[in-house]
C-alpha cells in the first residue's frame, strides 16, 4: 500500500473512530437523561401513590371519628331517653298510687280537672265518666262543681253521672248529645304534657 492510500485508509479510520466516540457519547447521554428522566417519573409516582393514601387514611380516618362521635350521641340521647321514659314511667305509678287513695289531694284535683273540661265544653248539660272507685268521691261535690263552670263559661250547667270508665284515675266530660268530648283522665293528660313536660324533666335530670 502506497503512503497516499495509507494515509486515506488512516484519516478514513480516525474518522470513523470519532465519529463512533461521539455516537456512543450521545448514546450514554441519551441513557443518562432516560434514567434520569424514569428516575424522575418514578419518584413523582412514588409521591402521588404516598399522597393519595395519606388522603384515603386521612378520609378514613375522618369517617371513623365521625362514625364514634355519632355512635356516641345516638348512645347517649337513648340513655337519656330511657333515664326520661323511667321518671314518667314512676309518676305514672305515684299517680295511680294517689287515684287508688283516698287522699284529699286527689278529690281536690279530680273536681279540677272536671271544671277544666267542662269549661272547655263551655258548660250546659254534660255527663260526667270516671272510674267505679270515684263516683262516691265525686257525686256529692256535682253541685259546686257545676256552679264553678257555670260561673267561668257564664252558661248554665248541669252535670249527671255516666258510666264507668277504665282509667287510673281523671274523668271524661262530654255533652248530652255526645258530639263534644274532653278527655281529662290521667293517661290521657300524661299523654297531651308529655312533649313540653319532656323539656321540663330533661332540664331537671341534666343539668
Amino acid at each position: 500500500m502506497s503512503a497516499g492510500t495509507e494515509k486515506i485508509v488512516s484519516s478514513i479510520m480516525s474518522d470513523a473512530q470519532i465519529k463512533a466516540e461521539s455516537i456512543l457519547a450521545e448514546a450514554e447521554k441519551e441513557k443518562e437523561s432516560i434514567l434520569s428522566e424514569g428516575e424522575a417519573q418514578a419518584v413523582a409516582e412514588k409521591e402521588k401513590i404516598l399522597e393519595n393514601a395519606e388522603k384515603q387514611s386521612q378520609m378514613r380516618y375522618q369517617q371513623i371519628i365521625s362514625e364514634a362521635k355519632m355512635n356516641s350521641r345516638r348512645m347517649e340521647l337513648e340513655a337519656r331517653e330511657e333515664v326520661i321514659e323511667e321518671a314518667f314511667n314512676k309518676a305514672e305509678e305515684k299517680l295511680k298510687e294517689l287515684a287508688s287513695s283516698d287522699a284529699s289531694e286527689y278529690k281536690t284535683s279530680l273536681e279540677k280537672v272536671i271544671i277544666e273540661a267542662g269549661t272547655e265544653i263551655r258548660g250546659g248539660d254534660m255527663v260526667v265518666l270516671v272510674k267505679e272507685s270515684d263516683v262516691a268521691k265525686i257525686k256529692s261535690s256535682l253541685p259546686s262543681i257545676e256552679k264553678s263552670i257555670s260561673d267561668k263559661t257564664g252558661k248554665p250547667t248541669k252535670l249527671e253521672m255516666g258510666e264507668n270508665i277504665n282509667t287510673i284515675g281523671g274523668a271524661i266530660l262530654k255533652t248530652k248529645n255526645g258530639e263534644i268530648e274532653v278527655n281529662n283522665t290521667i293517661e290521657a293528660r300524661m299523654l297531651r304534657f308529655k312533649k313540653s313536660l319532656r323539656s321540663e324533666v330533661a332540664g331537671i335530670l341534666f343539668k
